[in-house]
């Protein structure tokens, strides 16, 4: 398993990345989007990689973030979907869109891909659902992609996940309620504060 390849990025193809690791060129597949964020070209780049093996072939699919492959895997876990499918998913959203979107049930977004239909998509919904949670989505939001797996914010967490089910008890969407939720400042010292600054952005 390559768990990730740091080097020179030496060209960038329509599909893929050159990376060259001492010497050795790596064709690490990416999306367009993802191809769009690297830096010139002579630069170095570390990325994260998965490593599908075929009978006939071994590619690598690359992402700047843990997240990204994170979520790439789970999508990929979905029978129906292999890993370009999983690229043209994360080309038109980002990881925690893609959660928001499992989250409330939105087909429409994710059919929104290449390749990806109104039945893939509530299959997708269907098979991650119980794989994605409130409080992953705002840990990733609030600490980012490498933090700890011990966290001094995780009371944050737990407050701003307890503001989001109660905007859903009031009657709003998941994902409308947790965008209101990641808006409010991290000054916020309960959840009542939270619920107040977060309904501003729901109003």
């Amino acid at each position: 398993m390559i768990s990730y390849v740091r080097g020179e990025l030496a060209a960038v193809e329509p599909q893929k990345a050159i990376v060259d690791v001492g010497g050795v060129g790596y064709g690490v597949y990416m999306s367009q989007q993802t191809l769009s964020l690297l830096p010139p070209v002579g630069n170095e780049v570390k990325l994260y990689t998965y490593l599908n093996v075929k009978e006939d072939a071994m590619q690598l699919f690359g992402f700047l973030t843990r997240d990204d492959l994170d979520i790439f895997k789970l999508v990929i876990g979905v029978n129906g979907i292999g890993p370009k499918g999983g690229l043209n998913i994360l080309a038109c959203m980002s990881p925690d869109e893609l959660r928001f979107a499992i989250m409330s049930g939105d087909a429409k977004a994710i059919s929104a891909a290449p390749g990806i239909g109104k039945k893939t998509a509530e299959k997708l919904i269907l098979e991650l659902r119980d794989k994605v949670d409130i409080e992953d989505v705002l840990e990733h939001a609030a600490h980012g992609d490498d933090a700890p797996a011990v966290r001094a914010g995780d009371a944050e967490s737990g407050m701003q996940a307890e503001a989001v089910q109660a905007l859903v008890a009031l009657g709003y969407g998941n994902a409308e309620s947790m965008r209101a939720v990641r808006r409010t400042s991290p000054d916020c010292a309960s959840v009542e504060d939270i619920l107040k600054e977060a309904l501003k952005y729901l109003f």
